[in-house]
C-alpha cells in the first residue's frame, strides 16, 4: 500500500512540474517570437559557417540538411568541419561524404578534427578542400566490421527455439540465434570486401592516395595526427583558431562574419539544458522522497 501511495505521489508531483514549467515556457516562446529581430534588417550577413560532426554516425539527417543549407546559401563563402567522432553506419557517413564532396565544388571547406577522426567520420570529412588536425588527435581506422553474437546456447539452456518463415538463401545471413553457415560467412566476407573497397576507393580519389599502398593506410590502424600527415590523410597539424583563419584565406574572406546561432535558437537551446537538468534533479529527489526502496 505503501509502494502504490509513492507512486501516485511521483505521478502527481511530475504532473504538477509540467503543468508548472510547460506554461512558463510556453509564455516565454511566445515573448522572444515577438520581440525577435528580423534576419533581414540585418545589413553585414555571415560569409563564414561552422558544422560539427560528434558522436556516434547514426542518422546523418541534421547534419546533411545543414551542409546543403549552407551550399544554397549566396552569402556563405566557407564551411569548417569540425569533426570527433569514432565513426559509424557505412550508408550515413557516405551520405555525409557525398554532400561535403558536392559542397567543396562550389564552397571552401575545411574539416577540422580535435578529437578523433576515425572510419565513418573520416570518409565523411575527406573531401575537404583541406584537413587540419589538433596534434593530439586520432586519424584513420579505414575499414569496414560486420559483427554478431551467436546466443544458441544460451537459447537452448533456457529453453527458447529459433523459428521463421523466409523466401530468399541469405535473408537470415547473421541471424544471432545459430552459428553462420559457410556459405552465409562467405556472402557477407563480399559484401564487407565490397564495402571496404568502395571507401577505399573514395579516400584515394579525393586523398590521391596510391591504392597499391592501401595496406599502409588503410589497414584499420588507427595513426596520431603526425603520422597521418606523413601518410597523406591529413594536410597539416594545427590549433582551432588557426584552422579558422585557413578558411578564411582559403576563402578569400577578407572581413571574416561566423555564422552564429540566432537568439532565438540559443534560448531555446539554453531552456532545453537546464529543462533536462532540473527534471532529472526533480525526478531523483521525488524518488528518493517518496519511495525509499528505490536505488539507482
Amino acid at each position: 500500500m505503501q509502494s502504490l501511495k509513492g507512486i501516485f505521489s511521483f505521478l502527481a508531483s511530475c504532473i504538477r512540474y509540467i503543468n508548472t514549467y510547460f506554461k512558463t515556457f510556453v509564455f516565454l516562446f511566445i515573448v522572444l517570437l515577438i520581440l525577435m529581430p528580423s534576419n533581414k534588417s540585418n545589413l553585414n550577413p555571415a560569409n563564414l559557417t561552422r558544422l560539427d560532426l560528434k558522436g556516434a554516425i547514426i542518422d546523418s539527417s541534421v547534419l546533411v540538411e545543414n551542409i546543403y543549407k549552407a551550399k544554397n546559401d549566396n552569402n556563405i563563402k566557407g564551411v569548417l568541419l569540425v569533426i570527433d567522432s569514432p565513426g559509424g553506419t557505412f550508408g550515413p557517413s557516405m551520405e555525409i561524404a557525398l554532400a561535403i564532396e558536392e559542397l567543396s565544388k562550389v564552397k571552401k571547406v575545411v574539416a577540422y578534427t580535435n578529437g578523433t577522426m576515425a572510419s565513418g567520420s573520416y570518409l565523411g570529412g575527406v573531401s575537404a578542400n583541406k584537413i587540419l588536425a589538433n596534434p593530439a588527435s586520432f586519424i584513420g581506422s579505414i575499414g569496414v566490421i560486420m559483427q554478431g553474437a551467436d546466443i544458441s546456447e544460451l537459447a537452448n539452456k533456457i529453453g527458447i527455439k529459433e523459428q521463421s518463415i523466409q523466401a530468399g538463401t541469405f535473408k537470415s545471413a547473421g541471424t544471432i540465434t545459430r552459428p553462420w553457415k559457410d556459405e552465409e560467412k562467405a556472402y557477407l566476407q563480399d559484401l564487407i570486401n565490397q564495402s571496404y573497397e568502395l571507401f577505399t576507393d573514395f579516400v584515394a580519389n579525393k586523398r590521391k592516395l596510391n591504392k597499391e599502398n592501401k595496406q599502409i593506410w588503410a589497414d584499420a590502424r588507427v595513426f596520431l595526427a603526425s603520422r597521418a600527415k606523413e601518410l597523406g590523410l591529413i594536410d597539416d597539424l594545427t590549433s582551432y583558431e588557426m584552422a579558422k583563419k585557413q578558411l578564411q584565406d582559403l576563402a578569400n574572406v577578407v572581413n571574416p562574419i561566423w555564422q552564429e546561432e540566432s537568439k532565438f535558437e540559443k534560448f531555446l537551446n539554453k531552456i532545453s539544458e537546464q529543462g533536462v537538468s532540473l527534471f532529472s534533479d526533480f525526478i531523483f529527489k521525488t524518488l528518493i522522497n517518496s519511495n525509499r526502496e528505490v536505488v539507482f
